[in-house]
């Protein structure tokens, strides 16, 4: 069964790599409470500035977070809209698995 969703095939990719990633994962959870600078990002992490860069570099490719300039600094916030339209089609495969659920539930109960 093909499952239809706001997103394309390679939107599918690039969000799910991007998640698959617990750094990214918490950049993520990090700027959907509220903007933080690269810089304040960076600060939390054990690894170079520009590592965090490039994490955020992959999270604004999979349209997961937007960045914007305020003078010298970069400012990430999360993208909710992008959370939604991933959780829309989580939700569609949880409404056909749940369907193949009850199939095989009424299917058992006639073997009874």
């Amino acid at each position: 069964m093909v499952v239809r969703s706001e997103l394309s095939d390679a939107e599918v990719d690039r969000v799910f790599r991007a998640l698959a990633d617990a750094t990214r994962r918490d950049i993520v959870r990090r700027t959907l409470a509220g903007e933080a600078s690269i810089s304040e990002l960076a600060a939390s992490y054990d690894m170079s500035f520009a590592a965090v860069q490039k994490h955020v570099a992959v999270l604004e490719g999979a349209g997961l977070v937007v960045k914007r300039s305020h003078g010298r600094e970069r400012i990430v916030r999360g993208n909710p809209d992008a959370i939604r339209r991933a959780q829309a089609l989580l939700d569609s495969y949880e409404q056909i698995w749940r369907a193949r659920i009850d199939r095989l539930d009424a299917v058992l109960a006639e073997g009874d």
